[in-house]
């Protein structure tokens, strides 16, 4: 019987340490907290020129004459970028009148184009060569540079030079230029 009780109280020990080891892994703080909301959303890059079509235009045009116009290059996306331009010319006939009119570009002051003081950034060259560096993606060396919402005005000068022979009268030629942009964040 000796035994019988202690085998009893051996068991009762070990159902009474039991009980407590378990309440002991019940008795647990836990907290979390939650951070929602979070988003994300991309930049934009958007160019855009005014006037959007024929900044520079002259009819009738005699050796000697010039025209002088400005163009507003403006960054309406929300990231800063870089731009290049370049030029395409289609002549309506076979005088190539785009090859003989020359193209000058500059950054405006000041003061009105027709001052013509600002820095030149494309020198006295043929309309068709027309270019502000290149289009090639990443940093080229001459890009030009706007902040977000920000905008900047060149000033075109084209001339047909007084040395124009008669093989180019009535001629016609017509000139597209294209601002290619690209965002400057992350871009070397």
């Amino acid at each position: 019987m000796l035994l019988l009780r202690l085998a009893l109280a051996s068991l009762l020990t070990a159902g009474t340490m039991g009980s407590f080891v378990a309440a002991d892994s019940l008795a647990v703080f836990t907290d979390s907290e939650v951070n929602a909301a979070n988003v994300f959303g991309s930049g934009t890059i958007q160019i855009g020129g005014a006037p959007a079509s024929a900044a520079v235009t002259l009819a009738n045009m005699a050796p000697g004459d010039l025209v002088i116009a400005p163009l507003v290059i403006t960054n309406n996306g929300s990231l800063p970028l870089r731009y290049a331009m370049s030029t395409s010319t289609t002549n309506t006939d076979s005088k190539a009148l785009a090859g003989q009119l020359e193209l000058t570009i500059r950054v405006k002051t000041a003061s009105a184009c027709s001052v013509e003081d600002g820095a030149i950034i494309f020198a006295t060259a043929a309309l068709s060569t027309g270019a502000i560096r290149s289009n090639a993606q990443g940093a080229q060396a001459g890009d030009r540079t706007l902040a977000a919402a920000a905008s900047e005005t060149l000033c075109f000068k084209v001339q047909l030079p007084l040395a124009t022979g008669n093989a180019f009268q009535d001629a016609t030629t017509t000139a597209t230029f294209t601002f290619d942009a690209e965002q400057t964040a992350n871009n070397p």
